[in-house]
C-alpha cells in the first residue's frame, strides 16, 4: 500500500487542530469556564524536578515515600535534548545503559547491569508493551524507570527493572515543531488538544509525527510515521475515563555489530560510517505498531477510590539484512583474524509480538486502633503471544571489515508464520502502607502468581510446556527523622524466565527453567530544597547465572548454574541549585560478578557489558542578562566494559561531551522555542555496547558528531 505523504498529512492534522483550539478559544470568551476535568498535568520548559510516579507501585506516589529507586526524565527534558528515542533519554541516568541497541532496529537496555525483557519490561501507562518496538515520545508526558527487581509490580519479570512511559493527557495545547539535523534529516510534529463541553467534561489531544531519517551510517536511512489519539471523559464528578491509541511504522536499514577479531581483538581503525554488508538486495527493517489502553476510574467514598484498565500493544516486524556473521563455519561466533567474515541472507517477516494487560485495583485509607493504612488490593491478567515464521538465514558468501563485495541474494523463501509462544499470567496481589507515626512507616506487599507458558516447534507443534504457582513479597520500612527527608530499606523477589540455547551450542533450542531473583535495597531520599532532591542507594541483586558452558570437547551446553549477584551504589542529583541552574547528576558504581559456575575462567569476573563506574551529569543554565536564553550541556562517563564473559577482551572507557542551547521568544504574537544541540562535541570514535543478542556477542559503534536544530511553534 503506498503511504500517504507524510509531512503533508501532518500539516493537515495542524490546520484542522487550529480550527479546532479556535472553537475552544470561541467557548472561553463566551465564559464557560465552570467545572473542569481532573487536574492535568503538563510539563512546560524549564520545569525542574520530578515529584512523582507510578512505576514503583499502582498509582501515583511521591517520590520521597517510595522506598525504591526511581528516576523520572520529564517532557521537557526530553524536548531539549531533542530525543527521539529510549536511548536518547536513558543517558540522563548513569544506572541504565544500551545492551544490544543498533541503529535502525528496536533497542533493549540494561538496569543496574542486568538486560530488560522485552517481553515484560517496557509499559506504557502501567500496562505491558511489546518491546520489540521504538515507543515514540512525541505522545509522552514522562519516561519513569524502576531500577531494581520488580516482582510486586510486574510479577514475571527480568530483576533489572521497568521502563514506564506515561502519555499525555488532554490539555489546551496547540504546536508544531520543525527539525533537521547536521546529517539531512527532515523532523515535522504536532501537539493538537483541548477541553470541551459545557462543565469541559470532554478532552482531546492528537500528536503526530513524521520523520525522514538520515543516519550517520551510510546506507542506514529510513521514515517514520506516527500518530496517537488521548481521550478523557470525566463521567460525572466522581468517575473518569481515559482512553489512548497511538499508532507508528518505522522503516530503517540496520545496521549489523561487529564481532571480535579471531576472538580475542577488537576491531580497530573502523569508522561508524561504514555498514559492514551493503547489499542491493537488503531491505529496511519494517516495523508496525499499534498500542492501546483504556482506563476508569471512580471514587467509592472519601477514602477509597478504584479503577479498571486494559490495554493491547502489538509489534510486527520484517527483519531483512545482509547479516554478517562468523568466519568459515556456521559454528564459528567471531570474526578472522584478518577481518574476514561470512554474510548471511537473513529475513524474518510478519514476526509478531502481542501483549494483553488488565488489571483492577482498589486503593483506600483507614485506621486499626493507632494505626494508619493505605491499602492496596487487586487483580491482573497477562497474555503475551509471539507468531512469526522460522525465516531465511542463507549463506551468501563472505567479505571484510575493509570492504564488502556485492553478492547473491538467497533464492530461498521464508515459509508460514506460526505461534511460538503463549504466556498466560494470573495475578492477585496487595500492598499496606502502615503509618506506626509521623517519622516512622512499612510497606507490606506481595504478589501471588499462576503462570501457564507453551511454547512450540517448527510448524507450530507444541514442545515445552511451563507452569508456575509463586508467591512473590516485597517489604520496606521507612523512617522520616525530618519532613523532607526519607531513610529505607527494603527486601523484593521477582520471577525470572529461563533463556533458550543459542543453535550453536548442544542443547540448541532447550529454554532454561524460571529462577526466583532477590534484591536487598537501602536508600536515602532528601528534598534540599523545594525545587532540589537528592538520593542515595545501596542494592544487592541475587539471580541464577546462565550461560555457555564449554563441554571439553569443543563445544558447549547451555546451563544456570552458579549465581550472578550485583551490588552497587547510586547517588543521584535533580532539581534547580539556582535560580538560574538547573542540573541532573546521577553516578553508579556496580559490581557484577559469577560465582560457582563450574568454569573457573568466568568466577568473579564483572558481567558483559556492565562498567564499573558510569556518571551522567546535565545542566541548564538561564543566561543573565538575555530572557529566554538557556544554554545547556552534559558529560557521560563510562569505564571500560567486559566483552567476553573471561574478562580478557574490554570496552576501553569512554568520556563524551554534548552541548545545546534553548531560546524562547514570539513569532506573530506567539510563544516559539529554538533548539540547537550538538551530541557527541568533540566527535569522539568510541564502542558503545557489547550487549548480548541470542547468545551472541557484538560490539557497536557509537554516534559521529551530530547537531540538531528545532523550533516550536505554540500557537
Amino acid at each position: 500500500m503506498k503511504r500517504i505523504a507524510p509531512l503533508a498529512s501532518t500539516l493537515m492534522l495542524t490546520l484542522v487542530g487550529t480550527s479546532f483550539g479556535a472553537r475552544a478559544a470561541d467557548q472561553r470568551e463566551d465564559g464557560e469556564n465552570r467545572d473542569s476535568l481532573p487536574t492535568v498535568n503538563v510539563t512546560a520548559a524549564g520545569a525542574s524536578r520530578a515529584r512523582s510516579a507510578s512505576v514503583a507501585g499502582f498509582d501515583d506516589a511521591a517520590l520521597l515515600d517510595t522506598p525504591a529507586s526511581v528516576s523520572v526524565v520529564g517532557a521537557a527534558r526530553i524536548s531539549d535534548q531533542q530525543s527521539r528515542l529510549l536511548s536518547d533519554v536513558v543517558k540522563n541516568d548513569a544506572a541504565i545503559g544500551e545492551n544490544y541497541a543498533p541503529v535502525g532496529y528496536y533497542e533493549n537496555f540494561s538496569i543496574r547491569g542486568i538486560t530488560l525483557d522485552p517481553g515484560s519490561a517496557y509499559r506504557i501507562d502501567g500496562l505491558s508493551a511489546a518491546g520489540e518496538q521504538s515507543i515514540a515520545l512525541e505522545n509522552k508526558e514522562r519516561v519513569e524507570f524502576l531500577k531494581g527487581v520488580a516482582g510486586l509490580q510486574a510479577g514475571v519479570v527480568a530483576a533489572g527493572g521497568l521502563v514506564n512511559y506515561v502519555t499525555k493527557r488532554p490539555a489546551e495545547v496547540r504546536s508544531i515543531t520543525l527539525g533537521t539535523d547536521s546529517n539531512g534529516s527532515r523532523y515535522l510534529a504536532t501537539d493538537l488538544g483541548t477541553l470541551f463541553g459545557q462543565h469541559k467534561q470532554f478532552g482531546l489531544r492528537i500528536n503526530a509525527a513524521h520523520e525522514d531519517i538520515h543516519s550517520y551510517v551510510n546506507g542506514a536511512d529510513g521514515w517514520r510515521d506516527f500518530a496517537s489519539l488521548a481521550g478523557t471523559w470525566a463521567i460525572g464528578a466522581r468517575t473518569l475515563l481515559q482512553v489512548n491509541a497511538e499508532y507508528q511504522q518505522k522503516s530503517q536499514r540496520s545496521v549489523a555489530g561487529y564481532q571480535l577479531l579471531g576472538g580475542t581483538t577488537l576491531p580497530s581503525g573502523v569508522s561508524p560510517k561504514n555498514m559492514l554488508t551493503p547489499q542491493s538486495w537488503a531491505q529496511p527493517v519494517r516495523d508496525s505498531s499499534l498500542n492501546t489502553n483504556l482506563r476508569l476510574d471512580t471514587e467509592l467514598g472519601t477514602d477509597w477510590r478504584a479503577y479498571v484498565q486494559a490495554g493491547r500493544s502489538r509489534a510486527v516486524i520484517d527483519d531483512n539484512s545482509a547479516f554478517p556473521y562468523g568466519s568459515g563455519t556456521f559454528a564459528s561466533t567471531s570474526f578472522a583474524a584478518n577481518g574476514d567474515f561470512d554474510v548471511y541472507d537473513y529475513r524474518v517477516p510478519n514476526d509478531e509480538r502481542r501483549n494483553d494487560d488488565a488489571q483492577a485495583a482498589v486503593i483506600g485509607k483507614f485506621a486499626t486502633g493507632a494505626l494508619q493504612h493505605e491499602l492496596t488490593m487487586g487483580l491482573a491478567l497477562t497474555r503475551r503471544v509471539i507468531d512469526k515464521p522460522d525465516g531465511v538465514n542463507d549463506l551468501v558468501g563472505s567479505g571484510n571489515i575493509d570492504g564488502t563485495p556485492p553478492l547473491p541474494a538467497s533464492p530461498l523463501v521464508s515459509g508460514p508464520a506460526y505461534r511460538n509462544l503463549d504466556n498466560r499470567q494470573k495475578a492477585v496481589f496487595a500492598s499496606d502502607r502502615v503509618h506506626f507515626s509521623r517519622q516512622w512507616q512499612a510497606l507490606l506487599g506481595g504478589r501471588q502468581v499462576w503462570m501457564d507458558e507453551q511454547a512450540y516447534s517448527s510448524g507450530g507443534t507444541a514442545s515445552r510446556f511451563t507452569h508456575r504457582n509463586v508467591f512473590l513479597p516485597q517489604l520496606a520500612l521507612i523512617f522520616k527523622p525530618i519532613d523532607n527527608m526519607s531513610i529505607y530499606g527494603s527486601y523484593a523477589e521477582t520471577l525470572t524466565l529461563g533463556t533458550t540455547a543459542p543453535f550453536w551450542t548442544n542443547n540448541f533450542g532447550v529454554t532454561l527453567p524460571p529462577s526466583v531473583a532477590r534484591q536487598l535495597e537501602a536508600g536515602v531520599k532528601v528534598d534540599a530544597t523545594s525545587a532540589l532532591s537528592l538520593t542515595a542507594a545501596l542494592f544487592r541483586i541475587r539471580r541464577a547465572y546462565e550461560y555457555q558452558q564449554p563441554d571439553g570437547a569443543g563445544g558447549y551446553d547451555y546451563v544456570q548454574q552458579g549465581r550472578q549477584t550485583n551490588t552497587g551504589i547510586e547517588l543521584g542529583a535533580d532539581g534547580k541549585l539556582s535560580p538560574r541552574l538547573l542540573v541532573g547528576a546521577t553516578a553508579a558504581l556496580t559490581r557484577a560478578r559469577a560465582s560457582g559456575t563450574g568454569t573457573a575462567a568466568y568466577d568473579d569476573q564483572q558481567a558483559v557489558n556492565v562498567p564499573r563506574l558510569r556518571t551522567s551529569v546535565y545542566a541548564d543554565y538561564a543566561v543573565a542578562g538575555v530572557d529566554g536564553l538557556n544554554v545547556t550541556g552534559s558529560w557521560l562517563y563510562s569505564s571500560s566494559k567486559p566483552v567476553t564473559r573471561d574478562g580478557s577482551v574490554q570496552l576501553p572507557a569512554v568520556h563524551l561531551f554534548n552541548a545545546g542551547a534553548r531560546y524562547q521568544l514570539r513569532l506573530g504574537g506567539h510563544a516559539a522555542t529554538l533548539r540547537f544541540n550538538i551530541d557527541n562535541l568533540f566527535d569522539r570514535r568510541y564502542w558503545k555496547d557489547a550487549g548480548q543478542y541470542l547468545g551472541d556477542s557484538y560490539v557497536h559503534l557509537g554516534a559521529t558528531r551530530t547537531a540538531r536544530l528545532s523550533l516550536q511553534y505554540d500557537f
